[in-house]
């Protein structure tokens, strides 16, 4: 059993062959071929001077060129520093001279950008041996290195070896870097596909970002362990994700509460027919409860999958818990799930959730002192999400403990008004923060995205909730902040940012 990106991309291509690895804007590339193409970069790579262990960063957006770069780098022994694709140049510059990045691969024009002028213009890139544009990844100069060669350098790579750096999101702070080793790369992602059922026979699209650990790790990594033919989608639109459900028969489609939230409301989600759609797999610290049951929903108003199955990650850890199937609509309606093999978990002081276990990360790139502040002595990841457990030892989320408010002397935690306030016919989106009162210390202010009136809102809120979780104000926006992975910027939202 394969235990590292190498050796399950050698795997799959012995296993699935000419079945459809990835299928993207017409162009269909087969596990054979991907391990081609890829043998063919991490050559490239190798003649220009990469050693085993340097690091290569991919900035571009989701694409078989992007899966092509990333899956060369660990073929030629090196480390994966996947770069989020709205990055400016100057945060990019950042991440690069941080990892001592020996290889820039980038998607130049994206998004109307220059990404490589303003990239040089960031930074003298003094440990850049090249930057690489996606679309030259196939004409790289081999040089003197042969298949053999790199065949064997791919072999050496051992289970224990660092795979790959992901940056946290940086949005309380400066970012930093998750270090995973292979066997916790591949793992996690053989363990998130054999919980979701997912199979050769599965077409599946990837919405969530390959820089995220969502994207590759559950994405393309699951990819390759279990055959599912992958669609990358390079940006979020509704109308052609939807005919792409419709005319692929996507099956598998995974994502932030945010996607279900746009395909549900979607204008011209009734003309299409989205009936392929078996597997939703969601999560984030809070999903609304009232989100998981309309997804699951046979109806107008729903998506009709037969399995939909929340969980429970982070970029430190990866997933921690998952539904099963069986579950009941409750259990996956109301909790992440239960710990998945390999994974631990317990409540510590103040509610907080700690996790333990074969996925929590190496530790933090060239931090010794915010390593040790994350994991305890005893190998415990301090999660800063507060949960509770039931019986069966389903987590539950019920918010971060940054974003607890204190009210009239009472915590407030935002994801239960959230939750609340999700229900109220016309509200499409919800989040609360707390912010400064003279007589109570602090207030909510809920900022809703929908056609609701504010004082309703409250009104809503006081027929539901106690008065010191009633949100005093509210604001009426057309979205709210978000990252790419889903998550809602607050500290945005506290700043009027």
């Amino acid at each position: 059993m394969a235990e590292t990106i190498p050796a399950a991309l050698g795997e799959a291509a012995d296993r699935f062959g000419e079945h459809p690895a990835y299928i993207q804007d017409g162009e269909e590339v087969s596990f054979l071929e991907l391990l081609r193409r890829v043998r063919r970069a991490a050559r490239g790579y190798v003649a220009l001077g990469l050693q085993p262990g340097d690091r290569v960063c991919v900035w571009a957006p989701n694409s078989i060129g992007w899966v092509v770069a990333a899956l060369a780098t660990s073929y030629a022994g090196g480390v994966l520093v996947p770069v989020n694709s709205r990055y400016t140049g100057h945060e990019v510059a950042e991440v690069v001279d941080r990892t001592g990045a020996r290889i820039v691969v980038v998607e130049d024009g994206f998004l109307g950008r220059t990404q490589v002028a303003d990239l040089r213009a960031a930074s003298d890139l003094a440990a850049v041996l090249a930057v690489i544009e996606l679309k030259d990844l196939s004409d790289l100069d081999m040089g003197a290195v042969t298949t053999a060669e790199i065949d064997a350098i791919a072999e050496s790579v051992c289970a224990d070896d660092v795979a790959d750096i992901l940056f946290t999101s940086g949005t309380t702070g400066r970012s930093k870097g998750a270090m995973s080793a292979h066997r916790q790369t591949v793992g996690v992602a053989r363990a998130w596909g054999d919980l979701g059922g997912v199979t050769g026979q599965d077409r599946y699209l990837v919405v969530n970002p390959f820089f995220h650990s969502f994207g590759y790790k559950v994405g393309i990594v699951t990819g390759l362990l279990t055959g599912a033919t992958l669609y990358p989608v390079a940006t979020f639109d509704l109308d052609a994700t939807m005919a792409l459900i419709e005319t692929e028969r996507i099956t598998v489609l995974p994502g932030a509460p945010t996607v279900f939230t746009s395909l549900l409301n979607a204008p011209g989600r009734a003309d299409r027919d989205l009936s392929s759609l078996r597997l939703a797999v969601t999560g984030a610290a809070v999903v609304p409860v009232v989100l998981i049951e309309r997804m699951r929903a046979d109806s107008p108003d729903g998506l009709a999958f037969e399995q939909v199955v929340t969980a429970f990650g982070m970029t430190e850890a990866v997933v921690v818990t998952m539904c099963r199937q069986g579950d009941s609509a409750e259990t996956v309606a109301t909790t992440c799930g239960r710990a998945i093999p390999g994974m631990e978990i317990r409540i510590g002081d103040e509610g907080e959730l700690l996790v333990r276990g074969d996925y929590v990360m190496l530790g933090y790139l060239d931090d010794p002192a915010a390593t040790a502040e994350a994991i305890d002595a005893d190998g415990w990841l301090h999660t800063g999400d507060v949960g509770v457990l039931d019986e069966a030892g389903n987590l539950s989320i019920t918010d971060r403990l940054k974003d607890m408010y204190i009210s009239g002397g009472f915590n407030v935690y935002p994801a239960e008004v959230e939750q609340a306030l999700a229900r109220m016919d016309g509200v499409a989106d919800v989040a609360v923060v707390g912010v400064p009162d003279d007589r109570m210390g602090e207030v909510g202010m809920a900022y809703v995205v929908g056609t609701v009136n504010p004082d309703d809102v409250i009104a809503f809120a006081k027929g539901r909730l106690a008065n010191f979780k009633v949100p005093r104000h509210v604001e009426l926006v057309d979205a709210l902040p978000r990252n790419l992975s889903g998550k809602v910027l607050k500290n945005e939202l506290r700043t009027g940012g």
